[in-house]
């Protein structure tokens, strides 16, 4: 998944998923929360990955992960193509009106977008590019 995309959430809790995402994403997909100050969103194969990997660790690995699935919710897209974020989620990620969904890869990002901006220009920098894809090997 790619792109970033600014949409607000109304009044109800609902969020317009953007058709390119909605295209990668599928009708029915999985909401949860990140180790950072947004939300993750997966599609139902992704989240089934997800899902595989967690279940072939050991239960000493997986304690510190149970949030992740505690605070999940399947969503499902309305005929507008909105999903209603569970209030919880919106609470734990910070995000009130103004979102940026951003996509990363096999996942996407739900962010406030005042959140997302100061993330954004903390890893702009062409310096913390270069040294983040050096680091990766790129």
């Amino acid at each position: 998944m790619t792109g970033e995309y600014q949409h607000s959430i109304d009044t109800k809790g609902r969020l317009f998923i953007p058709a390119k995402l909605r295209e990668e994403l599928g009708d029915t997909f999985y909401v949860t929360i990140s180790f950072e100050k947004c939300l993750t969103v997966y599609s139902d194969a992704n989240w089934a990955n997800f899902t595989d990997k967690f279940n072939s660790l050991p239960y000493s690995k997986t304690k510190a992960m149970r949030p992740i699935f505690a605070k999940a919710a399947k969503c499902e897209l309305d005929e507008q193509g909105r999903i209603l974020l569970p209030q919880n989620l919106r609470q734990i990620a910070g995000l009130k009106k103004d979102v940026t969904v951003v996509g990363v890869s096999n996942h996407a990002e739900i962010w406030d977008t005042a959140a997302w901006h100061a993330v954004e220009e903390e890893e702009l920098s062409p310096e913390k590019l270069a040294s983040v894809m050096d680091e990766l090997g790129f």
